[in-house]
């Protein structure tokens, strides 16, 4: 029995489908991160995102090798009295790509006037000139709503008063045209999901509702990452 020779009219849908499997190569291959590729990130803020009473150290190990996480937060800094001691300098020195800038605990009244700011007018002021300061240096600002206390009402849901610091901080980042991650509601709508009971693992040392041990310092990266792959979404090929 003979074969029949393929149809020449069938000849073109053949090519058809091997064009489109060589575009979803070359689209899988414009994907992949080039080992030579390089990234600096680097974080400005107060204790809740330090390396270990935060979220800097599960945040820094969600990319791959191509990223350098620097983190400059210091405990205890507000917006105001975190540029002491030249950390601004040493971070444009670093020359990174993205700083993600996040305060608001620390800014709060009862913090003393070194520390304590105006939602409505210091504290949008500082965010912007640290903004200005990245965009001089050739890097992205991306502005971080603080992440909540967890402090629960009688209903179990999240009591915070960091409110206007958030809301002014994303008011900011309309502003300027600049990323915004909404790591303050993000964290409330969570507290609330878990509930007071599940929320407290997350504690740094008995009683502490502000700083967290490594399972919620993880859990606090993982909505900052979820955020930021919205917010700057060429970051999300780096991602492991």
């Amino acid at each position: 029995m003979q074969s029949k020779m393929p149809s020449r009219f069938a000849m073109p849908g053949c090519f058809a489908v091997l064009a489109l499997l060589l575009a979803n190569v070359a689209c899988a291959q414009d994907e992949q991160v080039s080992s030579s590729e390089s990234v600096t990130i680097a974080l400005i803020g107060d204790s809740t995102v330090e390396d270990y009473s935060g979220w800097g150290v599960p945040f820094r190990k969600r990319f791959t090798d191509n990223v350098q996480v620097l983190n400059f937060a210091k405990g205890g800094a507000s917006s105001k009295s975190w540029r002491n001691g030249k950390r601004m300098p040493a971070v444009l020195e670093a020359k990174p790509d993205y700083v993600l800038i996040q305060f608001g605990h620390n800014d709060q009244p009862g913090k003393g006037p070194e520390r304590e700011t105006d939602p409505e007018t210091t504290y949008s002021e500082n965010l912007k000139r640290y903004a200005a300061e990245v965009k001089s240096a050739g890097a992205q600002p991306i502005l971080v709503s603080s992440v909540t206390r967890r402090r629960f009402d009688q209903d179990g849901k999240i009591r915070t008063t960091l409110t206007p610091w958030a809301d002014a901080t994303q008011q900011v980042a309309a502003e300027l045209k600049v990323p915004f991650i909404d790591l303050h509601r993000r964290s409330i709508e969570l507290h609330d999901r878990i509930g007071p009971v599940a929320s407290m693992e997350f504690n740094f040392k008995a009683g502490d509702l502000t700083h967290f041990n490594e399972q919620g310092g993880a859990v606090m990266a993982d909505l900052v990452i979820t955020e930021l792959q919205t917010a700057v979404p060429n970051l999300t090929r780096f991602l492991k």
